[in-house]
C-alpha cells in the first residue's frame, strides 16, 4: 500500500512540478518543446504550454523524490518522463481533434499521463496490475475533483 502512495505523490510530483515551476520562474526556460511547429493539419504539434521548463522540472523533482523515498533516482527520472509524455500525448490527440489547449477532454486529459508511468512500474517494481490500476483510477479521479480548488487558489490556469 505504501508503495502505491508513493507511486500516487509521484504522478503529483510530476505534473504539478510543471506547473510551479511556471509560478517560480514565469517565462524563462519556457520555450515550447514542439519548437511551435505545426502538423500537417496546421495545427500545433503539442502547443505552447508543453515547455522545456516542465519537462526538466516535472523529471527532476519526480527523480529526486524517488530517490528519497528508496526508488532509485533513475526509476524516478523514467516515470516522470513517461507521465509527462503521456500528457504530451493527450495534447498531441487533442490538437489534432481540433482542441485548445485550455479545452477540457476528460479522460484524455489524466489517464495517459497515469497510465504510461504506471506501465513502468508494474515491470520495474513488486507492483500488481491491479494495484497499478487502482493509482491510475485515483490520480484521474483526484486530478478532476481537485482541479478546480487548485484553479480558484491560483495555481492552476484553468479548472480542468
Amino acid at each position: 500500500m505504501i508503495l502505491a502512495l508513493e507511486l500516487f505523490v509521484m504522478l503529483v510530483l510530476a505534473n504539478g512540478a510543471p506547473v510551479v515551476a511556471r509560478k517560480l520562474f514565469g517565462a524563462r526556460w519556457s520555450a515550447p518543446v514542439d519548437g511551435g511547429r505545426l502538423w500537417r493539419d496546421g495545427q500545433p504539434l503539442l502547443g505552447r504550454s508543453k515547455t522545456w521548463r516542465g519537462l526538466v522540472s516535472g523529471t527532476l523533482v519526480c527523480g529526486l523524490f524517488a530517490l528519497l523515498v528508496g526508488l532509485g533516482f533513475v526509476f524516478g527520472c523514467l516515470f516522470a518522463a513517461l507521465g509527462l509524455a503521456g500528457d504530451m500525448l493527450s495534447s498531441f490527440i487533442k490538437r489534432r481533434r481540433g482542441l485548445a489547449s485550455s479545452a477540457r477532454a476528460l479522460g484524455l486529459d489524466q489517464i495517459p499521463e497515469a497510465l504510461l508511468p504506471m506501465v513502468l512500474a508494474v515491470f520495474w517494481l513488486p507492483l500488481g496490475v491491479w494495484k497499478a490500476l487502482g493509482v491510475v483510477v485515483l490520480f484521474t479521479l483526484s486530478n478532476i475533483l481537485l482541479s478546480p480548488l487548485l484553479y480558484r487558489l491560483g495555481i492552476r490556469r484553468q479548472p480542468h
